[in-house]
């Protein structure tokens, strides 16, 4: 056989070993993860609820959803979990303790100002909005109307 013939499939099966390895990988990790749970972690479900792990068992997990409710999951429920700081910002509201800028809740600090604490005036303002006929054009209110075909200009 040709070469050319075959290079259609050896691209073909390549491309297979490539998606299926890349499937293992994150098989792989996503098992090192839950293997990794303690009692104590937070945690977020593939449905979204997020949780406290409090038993974990070879299969299944006991979760405590809030406080003194207790729900059993399977292990494969689990969908990511949490570290400590990212846990307490989502569920407890717990803002982290750095320096990051802070975000107007208006838009009045994003207006130039000048040395007088004064909003700068833009003359050159383009108006968006429509104009009537009379404003569009005044010379062509004076002028006559156009005489259409079947119009003659003869009395």
């Amino acid at each position: 056989m040709n070469i050319v013939t075959l290079l259609p499939f050896i691209v073909l099966i390549g491309a297979m070993f490539l998606m299926t390895r890349s499937a293992k990988k994150k098989q792989q990790a996503a098992a090192q993860m839950r293997s990794d749970m303690t009692p104590g972690t937070g945690i977020r479900t593939i449905g979204g609820m997020y949780a406290t792990v409090k038993e974990v068992h070879d299969d299944s997990v006991l979760l405590e959803v809030a406080p003194g409710v207790h729900a059993v999951y399977a292990k494969n429920a689990i969908g990511a979990v949490l570290d400590d700081d990212e846990y307490n910002r989502i569920v407890h509201g717990a803002e982290p303790e750095d320096d990051a800028p802070v975000v107007p809740d208006d838009a009045s600090s994003l207006t130039e100002t000048d040395e007088t604490d004064e909003p700068v005036s833009d003359d050159s303002r383009i108006d968006l909005g429509k104009k009537d006929a009379a404003d569009e054009a005044p010379e062509a209110a004076d002028a006559e109307p156009k005489k259409t075909d079947g119009e003659s200009g003869a009395k």
